[in-house]
């Protein structure tokens, strides 16, 4: 199949100079006609991304000028070819979340990779967290809590030691951010039909923000998570490159250590 791309890069110089390479080889098109966009920049560009144009309902191929780029592809000079029946296609299940802030003023966002419920003061933060309805812990006193997907598992979840979920695993992962009550508490993997609650049990002494992938919400009160089944996205891989694949390396290397 051929490849109408239209093209969105960051302002780096790497992903200017990768976009003039890339234009060179490839002929693009106004995004109401295109078959993928096509994104150049790093993770956090892609994620923002996503986010501004999901109202297009087009799928994104990612080429990397940022760091790790997990989400995205290595972009190959002496490349002369895409086609969309050459690639691998990954759908991803985005967060929906329901924040509330002391203000009583509500924010609502979505969250590919994770939500982050973090202190915003020297004081630690004070949480009580609920699952559906059953109350999982009555106070986890923390620098904060993490609530990531299958595709964020590998990143800040990753980095505060929570597990690596399988892409089709249909879990999401809940992780405590440096916990000193209870001290042991690892976290746990939960369904991702979870109605997941987080509420701050003292917001004035004790300030939380919510951060949606780059997203962030501050002084808040209560944060519901849970999945919407309503919306996904369409993210496309090189061979041998997929999402699937970079996520099972990740899993080796931990069970390795």
């Amino acid at each position: 199949m051929q490849f109408k791309p239209f093209i969105i890069r960051d302002k780096t110089d790497v992903a200017k100079k990768i976009a003039f390479n890339f234009l060179k080889k490839i002929k693009t098109t106004a995004i109401s006609k295109c078959n993928i966009i096509v994104v150049i920049g790093g993770d956090g560009f892609m994620l923002s991304i996503i986010k501004k144009y999901q109202k297009f309902k087009k799928p994104f191929y990612g080429i990397n000028s940022g760091n790790f780029g997990f989400l995205m592809n290595k972009f190959i000079q002496k490349r002369n070819n895409y086609r969309l029946d050459k690639l691998i296609q990954t759908k991803l299940y985005p967060l929906k979340i329901v924040a509330k802030n002391k203000k009583k003023q509500i924010k609502k966002q979505i969250a590919i990779n994770e939500v982050s419920i973090l202190r915003q003061s020297r004081q630690t933060a004070s949480i009580l967290i609920k699952k559906n309805k059953k109350v999982l812990i009555k106070k986890l006193i923390s620098d904060g809590l993490i609530v990531s997907t299958p595709a964020g598992s590998t990143a800040y979840n990753l980095s505060a030691h929570g597990p690596i979920l399988d892409l089709n695993s249909n879990k999401l992962a809940i992780t405590p951010i440096s916990p000193f009550r209870p001290r042991r508490w690892k976290g746990l993997t939960v369904s991702n039909k979870s109605l997941i609650t987080v509420k701050n049990l003292n917001i004035n002494k004790r300030p939380l923000s919510v951060v949606s992938d780059n997203v962030e919400f501050r002084n808040i009160k209560e944060v519901i998570i849970s999945n919407d089944p309503n919306k996904s996205f369409i993210l496309y891989y090189d061979r041998n490159k997929s999402l699937m694949k970079k996520n099972r390396v990740e899993l080796i290397k931990k069970s390795q250590k």
